[in-house]
């Protein structure tokens, strides 16, 4: 049905795809990606006073905690290979995906292992409460002298810019004998880490002005206005409607989303209805991890309201599960597992993160976080095992995301990547800024500025026309911009070892911090990370995440009516846009491919391979622009990944894959 809707186009990308196969193989080496391969920090230094919490004793020992148990996959390589096989068109496992109780059954630990860990734990008192169907997740309860036992550690109150939290003052451990068995234990701590990948214009220099009214179509579903985008802008931008035309608009297919906040349903749905989009009735069904988290002004409600209304603006039929956790490290690993072990969603995004470095124990204390981002990226391979496309903001700092909590010129630039985008086991979703004349500020006399091409998201460029009229001093914008760069963690994965542009880490990177700034006296090194190490090169894919050429957003607790009758916003932005929005294209592939395509990224880079750019190709190379560090260059970089997408040419392309037999 797409094929004849669309014309001559899959003709065209079966015979360039049989052309590149014969001129190399589609089955790249199964390397797989094994969990133990790190590269952390060269030297771990105690993290300084200045940014080190008040520890203010021994939490009391009476109090009553949950915590989660995260247990290791057998046979990671076996899975990575397997993985590998539901991914290559010619092999007998091509998108033979597995149930939650076939992946439990081949790579979860034997029910015996879990036996003797829930034992263990009762024998110190504690309480298991819930083992996850995927059997790699364990909830338990215990009080505070009972944890501190149970895993050899003590559980401390800190106080941190006048928040209060708990947390170990050292790494929990577990006897020998379970030592093969669990992966990390979270929970012990409730501190708040992740940030959402959105940004507003607004604040700052713009708040003096008056926003205008929005401009909500009057025919169709999109404006044509930078800054006051909808779905419908995005569905003209990247070839959506093609397929829409075609009847695919994620009917019996069911979009995920992963979030640290609740949200109202009634925003959501009053933006669709504003922008005159029809979609399913009752569609949103809300999963409350650990209990989910309070509606409240300015605590990410915004993030999941925008996740929602733009994952299912473009995947308007289908069904939407949004998974709402808190936010803590112990939340943050239960979201992934919940959804991964409901297997409800087909595809999922999450556009919370932080920087991958927080997790070395130089930035701990001493206490080494680095089993969380393996717990993740395990999480990831499960839903990959069964057929899950999941993506990732990849955060709003450009090519130095520590930066974002760690502000410039008080500490160092520092490249670095995000948490979860850097996981190899996720589609990482990056930035840029959409062709278009960005509106001048008369009033502040700033020109209007013509973007052309779309080019890499780096607010650099306004430098260059506004920093004056703003009244701003040089690099007050950075470093904003669509995160990318090269994991300190992760080695480089299978799919990108034959890519060019992938880079290695630079040398010279270390976050320092001058407490007597603008003097370097008593300048103290926080972090040197390595140099020249081959990690996981982000982003993978990017769409339009400038808030200049942004986006409209409905959420009436942060925008309440009836000062503003609409509860609409404009001049959104980030990565956390183009997370969902692939995540809602993806839904669209996903009927058009008669199921699931699973894990996208190996496909991604074969067939970017295969195609190079063009008319009939799936993606669009960025070669202008920057995100402060990584330039925009024909092929892959770190500012853009491959590029942005053609939705229709890559639906056609997966259709075309499925349609292949290789037998004959």
């Amino acid at each position: 049905m797409l094929g004849a809707a669309i014309g001559g186009n899959l003709m065209f990308i079966k015979n360039k795809f049989v052309l590149f196969l014969s001129a190399t193989v589609l089955v790249i080496s199964a390397v797989g990606i094994p969990l133990s391969a790190t590269a952390g920090p060269e030297r771990a230094l105690d993290l300084k006073a200045h940014m080190t919490p008040q520890d203010t004793g021994p939490a009391a020992q009476s109090n009553l905690i949950t915590t989660s148990i995260i247990l290791k996959v057998t046979h990671p390589q076996k899975l990575a290979n397997f993985i590998q096989a539901t991914v290559t068109p010619e092999d007998e496992h091509y998108h033979q995906f597995l149930s939650v109780e076939e992946f439990s059954e081949r790579f979860a630990p034997p029910e015996r292992s879990i036996r003797q860990l829930v034992r263990y734990l009762q024998s110190f008192g504690i309480r298991v409460t819930k083992i996850y169907r995927d059997h790699l997740d364990i909830t338990a309860s215990g009080t505070v002298a009972e944890l501190n036992a149970a895993f050899s550690t003590s559980i401390h109150e800190y106080v941190k810019d006048g928040e209060h939290f708990r947390r170990p003052d050292r790494e929990p451990t577990v006897p020998a004998a379970l030592a093969n068995l669990v992966l990390t234990v979270t929970g012990l701590s409730n501190e708040a880490r992740f940030h959402p990948m959105n940004m507003r214009l607004g604040r700052g220099a713009y708040a003096q002005l008056t926003p205008p009214a929005v401009a909500w179509p009057s025919n169709g579903t999109a404006t044509g206005v930078p800054q006051e985008y909808t779905v419908g802008d995005v569905a003209n931008m990247y070839n959506v409607n093609p397929l829409y035309q075609a009847g695919l608009e994620g009917r019996g297919e069911t979009v995920g989303i992963m979030t640290l906040a609740d949200f109202n349903e009634a925003d959501v749905y009053a933006y669709w209805r504003d922008i005159g989009l029809k979609v399913k009735p009752n569609r949103i069904k809300k999963v409350l991890v650990d209990g989910g988290t309070p509606v409240a002004a300015g605590v990410g409600d915004d993030e999941t309201s925008l996740d929602v209304e733009q994952s299912g603006g473009l995947a308007p039929q289908a069904d939407i599960r949004v998974y709402i956790a808190p936010n803590t490290n112990n939340g943050f690993l239960d979201l992934f597992y919940t959804a991964m072990s409901q297997n409800q969603a087909d595809t999922l995004s999450i556009s919370w993160g932080q920087a991958e470095e927080l997790y070395f124990a130089a930035l701990n204390n001493g206490v080494d976080f680095t089993d969380q981002l393996r717990a993740i990226n395990q999480a990831l391979m499960e839903g990959a095992a069964q057929g899950q496309s999941i993506f990732a903001a990849a955060g709003d700092a450009g090519a130095y995301d520590v930066n974002r909590v760690a502000p410039f010129p008080q500490f160092s630039m520092q490249l670095t990547v995000d948490v979860p985008a850097s996981a190899p086991y996720i589609t990482a979703a990056g930035g840029t800024t959409a062709a278009a004349t960005i509106p001048g500020i008369p009033q502040l006399g700033c020109p209007a500025i013509t973007i052309s091409p779309e080019q890499v998201w780096g607010w650099d460029y306004l430098n260059n026309d506004w920093a004056s009229c703003l009244g701003l001093p040089p690099d007050a914008l950075f470093p904003v911009g669509g995160g990318g760069g090269v994991s300190s963690f992760w080695p480089m994965p299978y799919y990108q070892q034959s890519v060019a542009g992938v880079q290695q880490t630079q040398p010279g990177q270390s976050l320092i911090y001058y407490p007597n700034y603008p003097s370097t006296s008593g300048a103290q090194d926080l972090i040197d990370l390595p140099a020249n190490f081959a990690g996981r090169n982000l982003p993978d894919l990017s769409l339009n995440a400038d808030p200049e050429t942004g986006y409209i957003v409905v959420d009436c607790t942060d925008f309440p009516a009836p000062a503003n009758p609409f509860c609409a916003a404009t001049g959104f932005g980030g990565t956390s846009f183009v997370a969902p929005q692939l995540n809602g294209i993806t839904a669209l592939i996903d009927q058009a491919s008669g199921g699931r395509v699973g894990f996208l990224n190996p496909v991604l880079y074969t067939v970017q391979q295969a195609f190079g750019y063009g008319r009939y190709a799936p993606f669009r190379d960025i070669i202008a622009g920057d995100n402060w560090f990584y330039l925009g260059v024909p092929g892959y970089d770190d500012g853009s990944g491959i590029g942005t997408i053609n939705a229709t040419n890559l639906a056609l392309t997966y259709v075309f894959l499925n349609s292949l037999d290789f037998n004959d």
